[in-house]
Formats: C-alpha cells, structure tokens, sequence
C-alpha cells in the first residue's frame, strides 16, 4: 500500500484532528520539557521517551545503574504535573497492603474505614521496584492494566491520569528479584539514562553548586490538561499500512531464533501508541514508520528473552529489535496527486 507524504494512503478513511489541539499538545509538552531539563540536563532523548509513554498513557521503567539521574528523572516530572504523587522505596519487607492502602476497624462506627496507599497518586514514583518481593510486585498489575485495584474484595478505582515511573538497578542483584515477564510487560517502554557527556556533566556541577534544581520546579501543567492530552494523542491518526508495519515487527520477534519468548499482543498496541505520542509531539495527526522506528527499542526490548546461546554470543534483546527493524520493509511513501 502506497502512503502519501502526509502517510495517508488515498484508501483510508480518517478523521483529522483540529490543529489548536495538536499546538496546545506541542506548546504544553514544550513547557514540561523545560521543566524537567532544568533538572536533568544532556538527557533529551530521555525525556523525549518519558514524555511520550505519559502522553500515550503508559507506564515507565527507568534501568540504569546508580547516580545517573533515575529518580531525579521521575521526581522532576512528578513536580512539572500540578497532581498527587505517590513515592514508594521499594524493600524486601515491603506489603502489598503498604502499596495499595489497608482496611481499618472503627471501634466508634463498628465499620471498616479503607485508607488508600500511594498507588491512589496521579504519579507513582516507584524506586528500586526489584528490591520488593514478587508478591509485592504483584500488586501493581491490576494497578497498571486496568487502573483500580482491590482491596478486601473491594475494587476502588485509581485517579486519573495514573503514571508509574519505576527505577530499577541492573547492576547490583544481591538481595533483589528480577521482574516477572507479566510484570515488565505492563511497562509500555524502557529506557536507560546513561552517563551524560563532558559537557553536560560540566553544566550540572555549575548548576548544583550553590542550589537545588529540583527544588525550583514547579507544575506547569495540571492533571485535567495532561488526561485531555492523552484523549489527543488516542485521536491521532494510524494508516492501515503503518498498523501492518507495527503488526510485522512484533510478530518477527515471536519467530526469531535467538528470542525464547517474543513481544505480546499487548505490545502491539502499546508501540502503536507510542508512536502516536511521537507524532503529536512533532505536531503531526499520523503516524509514520519513523515514528515507530523510534520507539521499537524502548518499547520491545524489555519484553523480550534471549536464548542461551544468543546470550552467550553477547546478543541483547535490544540487538534483536534493531536487526529486526532494519529488515522490516518499510511502507513505501509516494507525493500526493
């Protein structure tokens, strides 16, 4: 199927969004932008990550090893969004009852008073999430999938918007337990901060000399505009050719031979938000293979299991994810007539 060079092709059927909303998106993600890059400087790709996975409505996993901006990174957003926030230090005694909230007797009015726990914050900022035991990991799956959780066999619904930001330390694993697969494929994308360059180094030595940048952030953007943002990125448009693209990625991973286990239906969906997140950001209302080129790593890679034999040639899930987008045939593009 051919695409136009606004990615539509000329048998789709589509609906545009109104530019004000597409510049509404642009102008506020450009505010938390530089509130958070205030903070965490040389990381733009980074945020550019973050941003899109709170625009498509996901949830985050921050991997990297320790003092390189993991919570920082969280926190930092957490203040640029005017909402409740929930922080959660994840430790091997840690409950489920200590993420989700706990049923308490009133002697006074002889009924149970449910008090909620952090989970009930618009962001959860959960650091160190392979500290806690699998039991206590599990209590954010019916958290992050379907937004509400159960207590007593009462179910009670999560705010709106509801944003975990998980950090994790791949280094150190005495002591931790490693995600179960259920568990990391909630997290819509994965991505690693890494050391920044000289020169932003440099520039963050400047900046926390004498103050405290994250101490100076302050919202910019309240919890309303961020769920009517989420409810504009749903409307960006995806041509059947680039669904078939996102479709054809994630099944190469369920076939590859070096991969024991592949990318679920889930992930489909999810990469093809992703990408519709990137879109709006770029002040576009579709989606382009591009789009989703950039966001196949982030999204894919976490979800996957190398083989034995992949891993002892030093072969990463990530590795795969790249071969596999690069021999993926792109839709082809022709000018509109």
């Amino acid at each position: 199927m051919l695409l136009d060079s606004t990615g539509r092709s000329s048998t789709d059927d589509a609906t545009t969004l109104p530019r004000t909303a597409l510049d509404d998106l642009v102008t506020v993600t450009g505010r938390i932008r530089a509130a958070v890059e205030s903070v965490v400087t040389g990381r733009s790709d980074a945020v550019d990550v973050t941003l899109a996975v709170l625009l498509a409505g996901g949830h985050l996993l921050i991997e990297d090893v320790p003092g390189v901006g993991k919570t920082t990174l969280a926190k930092a957003l957490a203040r640029a969004i005017d909402g409740s926030v929930g922080r959660i230090q994840f430790t091997p005694d840690l409950l489920p009852s200590d993420l989700t909230g706990v049923s308490i007797y009133r002697n006074q009015t002889h009924e149970f008073e449910f008090r909620p726990g952090p989970v009930f914050s618009n962001v959860v900022i959960g650091d160190e999430i392979n500290r806690a035991s699998p039991k206590t990991q599990s209590a954010l799956l019916e958290c992050m999938e379907e937004g509400q959780t159960t207590v007593d066999g009462v179910t009670h619904p999560l705010p709106r918007p509801f944003f975990v930001v998980a950090t994790q330390n791949p280094v150190e694993m005495e002591g931790t337990y490693p995600l179960p697969e259920a568990q990391r494929d909630r997290f819509m994308a994965r991505l690693s901060v890494g050391y920044p360059e000289a020169a932003a180094e440099l520039e963050l030595l400047d900046r926390m000399e004498t103050r405290d940048p994250l101490g100076e952030v302050t919202p910019v953007v309240d919890v309303a505009t961020v769920e009517r943002l989420v409810t504009t990125v749903r409307g960006i448009w995806a041509s059947d050719a680039v669904k078939q693209y996102v479709l054809a990625i994630v099944s190469a991973t369920r076939e590859h031979p070096a991969l024991r286990l592949g990318a679920s239906p889930r992930t489909t969906i999810q990469l093809l938000r992703a990408a519709k997140a990137v879109a709006a950001m770029n002040q576009r209302d579709h989606v382009l293979p591009d789009d989703v080129q950039r966001l196949a790593v982030p999204v894919l890679a976490h979800r996957l299991i190398t083989t034995t034999e992949a891993r002892l040639a030093g072969q990463t899930p990530a590795d795969v994810v790249t071969a596999i987008v690069e021999r993926t045939a792109v839709p082809a593009r022709a000018d509109r007539r």
